[in-house]
């Protein structure tokens, strides 16, 4: 249970902010031929649960657009996993780190439907809410960028998102 101030206080934005930021870590890493494809795709979709995120808390004064705004959210981060299955069938990424950020989105994915099912516990007129009855996870431990012919670790990723594989 925490104090939410601010979008960026929320356990489902900050799990999704850092995960993109690994997810852009790497895709920097990938291929020249990729780089206007793949990786635009995949840093779009794991940016936008984050820019999502950040307009629903603006509208929770507005029930019906804060729960729009989460839906968008949760489809963004649904189809980050499908970009990064293909990274990891091109060979850019493997298929453990593949299996651990897809359970990172997994635990994005429901956390916003859990927001969504209670949105009466967000919109409010308050400046802040209680994050309580949240069960889903902050994060699942991920390691940085897996190592290949095509790609390399990344110098520095989310500490909280390093883990061993």
């Amino acid at each position: 249970m925490g104090l939410v101030k601010h979008f960026r206080d929320l356990r489902v934005y900050r799990t999704a902010f850092d995960a993109a930021m690994q997810i852009f870590e790497l895709s920097k890493k990938w291929p020249p031929e990729e780089r206007y494809s793949l990786p635009d795709q995949i840093r779009h979709s794991s940016r936008s649960v984050c820019e999502q995120v950040a307009e629903a808390w603006r509208k929770r004064r507005y029930p019906a657009h804060f729960r729009s705004k989460l839906t968008d959210a949760d489809s963004e981060a649904a189809e980050t996993p499908s970009w990064l299955e293909f990274a990891s069938h091109c060979g850019y990424i493997t298929p453990e780190w593949f299996k651990k950020i897809d359970a990172v989105y997994e635990s994005i994915n429901g956390g916003l439907v859990r927001m969504i099912d209670q949105s009466d516990q967000w919109c409010t007129f308050e400046s802040k809410v209680e994050e309580e009855g949240c069960d889903y996870q902050y994060f699942y431990p991920l390691t940085h960028a897996p190592t290949n012919s095509h790609t390399h670790p990344p110098s520095h990723s989310p500490t909280h998102l390093r883990s061993e594989i």
